[in-house]
């Protein structure tokens, strides 16, 4: 499985409901177009002293894609940056809530 995590700060103007539905809506359409495997849960970050590390960014809120491979993941960013009529309503409404992207892929090890 290939997976994106994507860590982000929401605009101040923007409600983390908001921005749930907008990703909802978003994944359901890739989902349709057999473009995304799943759609994890929005998390919001936990400032442990030991299990959280990473002082280089302070970014409050995450969520992971998971892709079947890296074409599947592929297939995906090409359809993003075409900007098809179909789905950029739903990527520009997910997008538009969000400030201070970082994206990280992996691929799992089994």
């Amino acid at each position: 499985m290939y997976r994106m995590l994507t860590c982000f700060n929401l605009k101040p103007e923007a409600t983390i409901e908001e921005f749930r539905r907008a990703v909802d809506e978003f994944a359901r359409h890739l989902a349709t177009l057999d473009l995304v495997e799943s759609t994890g849960p929005i998390g919001r970050r936990q400032r442990h002293p030991i299990m959280d590390t990473d002082s280089e960014r302070d970014h409050e809120y995450f969520f992971i894609m998971s892709f079947r491979d890296l074409d599947h993941c592929d297939r995906a960013v090409e359809y993003i940056q075409s900007h098809d009529e179909s789905g950029e309503a739903e990527h520009v409404a997910m997008y538009s809530k969000i400030e201070d992207p970082i994206f990280i892929c992996w691929e799992d090890l089994e």
